[in-house]
């Protein structure tokens, strides 16, 4: 008996049925550990060795594979083709052989690029050794992200409260995202002018000719500044006649672009579907792994993390048959295409995207897939197949057109495709639609001759303004990053969701915007950490990375040349004072924060004082904007978002808070406030006891400061409220914000109300329906009987049906019936388990030090540190709260 480990059951499941019966195949869901998001989990005065930890869910994966191996001869590691696949790997021999259940067992490892049964079969064939250069490359990647991750957040929660953490990788795209924002800040239109001129030929065909010289210069972009100067050339042109001076024709070939890598699959993606990088990867992911066409299991494109773009013989050949039969000999070229990674730190260790099978087409795959996986299907076929197709032909034509009086100069532009080739097929898009139409021009001109006269129908000047460089999409984000060689392709669905997540930036109509703590974190680490934040330094870092997995450097060495430089800087800020740091992100920030006014005059007047002048400030909870009167000016405003509106005393930071006005009923004031986990509307103030708590509501999900009115406040501070008697029971149906969120309260039973329903305004009718609803999904609890006067109930769980009384809740057993059950068969489970007490909380898994990623640690060097200081990360970290529990907390 053999047994096979790979990632995921998916992949499991269609493995599973191309072996035989001499093989057991489990899923490792992932990676089994990781480092402890601790302290020290990574040492580097002990030559960087590191603690790996299991989190339940792995340790549970971990006794599977281990009591499966009992009964089996060999373990055959089959993890994905990559970096990341050949770590879990090494993770998962090297637990079981600290477990010491690897005796007398053979370890092998295979991979393979697709999963068909053809290409499985192959691999199993031909094991090979685990890969220690990849591990040692994912032992250095995953140290210096743990490090600059937890020696560098510490600092920024220290100097820059209110940020949150920073990453090796991200802080670099979000400095993209960032200085392509102030680039847009900066601009200034700039006004030009262009003269179009309908012209006919002697047969009377119309056609168009654009104004290129005047008295024999040559216009640029910028030859016609004014309206004054094109009245003047178009004056020109309506006293002159006009006639063919030159005929230019020629044909120009197309080449298609090459089968998808990571990173283009995610731009077209992007550009095409409208799917975001980390939707694309979860398809693709679903379409590698294998889906079941009638009956059969088989993966319909091969491994989607990849840099490279060549593909095997095999199915080049495949491809230029498809072509052959689907589209006929003149769209095959005489030989295969052969495209070379033109990607910065590109290693081709593995073929482009491509099908596993190109005879199976988009369209009968359709049938077996949902409408996206079919899509990216069709577009991962169509982009493989049009990269070995013939070359695409256009005959371009130019005419040139002089006026009679040698004033002006017109010329004319127009292509025909001559032959279809690959676009026949497939056609790549552009971020930037302009580029999609620059160069090109698909008007077909009429027939003319050399010396041919025009005749001239009318003369239009067109008024333009050149346009900011766009903000970035996430098409155009990973182009750009992948040129500058920052991060890996795998890598950039995590880092773009992870700044959205971190609220540096926000997706606004598929662009993304910086937001103003974004913008902060990037001018402080610019200012700082300079270094760390350059292309050039993330790029070289990477390609060190790159070499580690080539075998060309030690992980360690790379990793004691960084840490060296790193600590120090870090070290250098420790003296670094607060008005400091706010005087460089002043200096920096200024004009973004207070830009100046349409005549130029300065924004930053105190708008109540009218004597202050507005500066950065730092408060408890982040960075806003106040008056240097402080404290006799209390002004404060909280930061714009992105193409908004500031709003006056609604400071991010809220040290102060901002009063909206009168309770008509109390007379006291309503307030918005900011506490440590979030904004909250108030009514009143704390009395002298403690019990006189003023009643506050938190702000709902998605609901902004700046929207925040008296009247809205009102109504969250009226929750909750009565919406009418359910017409069923009669009983009230209350709507309120818990805990958890807006829900709806019926009796003892709660139901959260969903995005996109108002709790200030949900009407009756929906309120029932959502309750409905909510009890089909999950069955109302249903009394059998009572016991000293308390009724006994059977419920359907999260983890299974169970008896209640009172307190103890008694899970049934799996032989017992949920509809079955009988009141004394009830009793003598709960019995049972009052009798067991309380259940006791799980201690967390122990973290172990693996002597494999290491050696034994060494003696500590004396002037040295860990990274980080314990002591300094506890006091500057914000603390976690963890809430548990199944009703919502009520309004209080």
């Amino acid at each position: 008996m053999k047994l096979v480990v790979v990632e995921s059951p998916a992949k499991a499941k269609t493995i599973n049925k191309y072996l035989g019966s001499d093989y057991t195949v489990l899923a490792s869901y992932g990676h089994i550990r990781d480092l402890p998001a601790k302290d020290g989990s990574v040492r580097p005065d002990e030559g960087f060795a590191m603690s790996w930890q299991s989190d339940p869910r792995s340790e549970k994966q971990i006794r599977e594979i281990k009591d499966a191996l009992k009964g089996a001869d060999d373990l055959i590691l089959a993890t994905d083709p990559d970096r990341e696949g050949e770590a879990i790997s090494w993770h998962v021999q090297n637990v079981l052989e600290e477990q010491h259940a690897l005796k007398g067992k053979s370890v092998q490892r295979v991979v393979f690029h697709e999963i068909t049964k053809s290409a499985v079969l192959a691999a199993m064939a031909s094991p090979r050794e685990l890969d220690q250069t990849l591990v040692d490359a994912y032992f250095a990647r995953r140290a210096l992200d743990y490090l600059v991750g937890f020696t560098l957040s510490p600092v920024l929660w220290r100097k820059l409260p209110g940020s949150r953490s920073a990453g090796r990788v991200q802080s670099v795209a979000l400095k993209l995202i960032c200085e392509r924002e102030a680039e847009i800040e900066i601009f200034r239109a700039e006004e030009f002018w262009t003269i179009d001129v309908a012209l006919r030929t002697a047969a009377g065909k119309p056609f168009v000719g654009r104004l290129t010289h005047i008295d024999g210069a040559r216009l640029d972009k910028f030859g016609l500044p004014n309206e004054a100067e094109a009245k003047r050339a178009a004056s020109l042109i309506e006293g002159s006649n006009f006639a063919v001076t030159s005929i230019e024709r020629k044909r120009v070939r197309r080449n298609p672009q090459p089968p998808f890598t990571t990173s283009t699959l995610q731009q077209e993606a992007s550009r095409k579907l409208g799917m975001g990088a980390s939707r694309t990867m979860q398809i693709a992911q679903k379409l590698y792994e294998g889906i079941d066409i009638g009956g059969e299991t088989v993966g319909l494109i091969t491994y989607m993390r990849t840099d490279g773009v060549q593909m095997s013989l095999e199915s080049v050949n495949a491809i230029r048959d498809v072509v052959q039969q689907t589209y006929g000999a003149p769209f095959v070229p005489d030989s295969p295409r052969v495209y070379k990674a033109r990607a910065k730190n590109a290693q081709e260790a593995h073929e482009a995207i491509r099908p596993t099978d190109a005879n199976r087409l988009p369209k009968e795959m359709a049938q077996f897939l949902d409408r996206d996986q079919a899509r990216l299907y069709e577009l991962v076929w169509k982009r493989a197949v049009a990269s070995q197709m013939a070359n695409a032909e256009l005959d371009q034509t130019a005419i040139t057109i002089d006026a009679a009086d040698k004033h002006t100069t017109l010329r004319a532009n127009g292509s025909i495709i001559a032959f279809e080739g690959f676009l026949k097929l497939y056609q790549e898009d552009h971020d930037d639609p302009a580029a999609d139409s620059e160069g090109k021009d698909d008007r077909l001109l009429p027939t003319m001759n050399d010396g041919e006269a025009l005749g001239r129908d009318g003369v239009k000047p067109d008024q333009h303004f050149t346009q900011p460089p766009p903000r970035f999409t996430e098409a155009s984000l990973v182009k750009r990053m992948e040129e500058l060689g920052i991060g890996r392709p795998s890598t950039y669905a995590s880092i773009m969701q992870v700044l959205q997540d971190r609220d540096y930036v926000i997706l606004e109509k598929k662009r993304f915007a910086p937001e103003d703590r974004g913008r902060l974190v990037v001018a402080f680490l610019s200012n700082f950490f300079e270094r760390y934040v350059q292309y050039n330094f993330t790029a070289d870092l990477e390609a060190e990375l790159d070499g580690i997995a080539e075998g060309k450097l030690e992980w360690k060495a790379v990793l004691e040349r960084f840490w060296q430089a790193f600590s120090s800087a870090v070290d250098n800020t420790k003296e670094l004072r607060v008005s400091e740091v706010l005087d460089r992100l002043d200096e920096d920030l200024g004009s973004h924060f207070f830009p100046d006014g349409p005549n130029g005059e300065s924004t930053r007047g105190c708008p109540r004082c009218s004597n202050g002048r507005l500066n950065l400030k730092l408060g408890k909870f982040g960075a806003f904007i106040g008056c240097s009167n402080y404290p006799d000016c209390r002004f404060t405003r909280q930061f714009a978002a992105p193409g908004g509106e500031d709003g006056e005393d609604g400071a991010a930071a809220l040290d102060e808070p901002k009063i909206l006005g009168k309770h008509a009923e109390t007379d006291k004031d309503v307030s918005l406030r900011k506490g440590p986990y979030g904004f909250y509307v108030q009514l009143g103030e704390q009395g002298e006891k403690k019990s006189d708590k003023p009643k506050r509501v938190s702000l709902i999900r998605g609901m902004t400061p700046n929207e925040v009115t008296l009247d809205l406040a009102l109504g969250l501070l009226s929750l909750p409220r009565e919406i009418g008697a359910h017409p069923e029971t009669g009983a009230m149906i209350l709507a309120g914000i818990g805990r958890f969120g807006p829900y709806l309260k019926l009796g003892p039973a709660y139901t959260s109300i969903p995005a996109g329903d108002d709790v200030l305004a949900i009407g009756l009718n929906r309120a029932v329906t959502l309750i409905a609803e909510k009890a089909l999904k999950s069955p109302p609890a249903k009394q059998i009987g009572e016991s000293d006067g308390k009724p006994v109930t059977v419920h359907s769980g999260r983890y299974g049906p169970y008896v209640q009384l009172g307190q103890v809740r008694a899970t049934l057993p799996k032989d017992v019936e949920q509809e079955t059950i009988t009141l004394e068969k009830s009793l003598e489970l709960i019995a049972a388990k009052a009798a067991k007490g309380p259940a006791k909380t799980k201690p967390a898994a122990k973290a172990k030090t693996t002597a494999k990623a290491t050696k034994k640690p060494a003696a500590k060097k004396a002037g040295t540190k860990k990274a980080g200081s314990k002591k300094a990360a506890k006091k500057a970290k914000p603390k976690a709260t963890t809430e548990t529990g199944n009703q919502p907390a009520s309004n209080d």
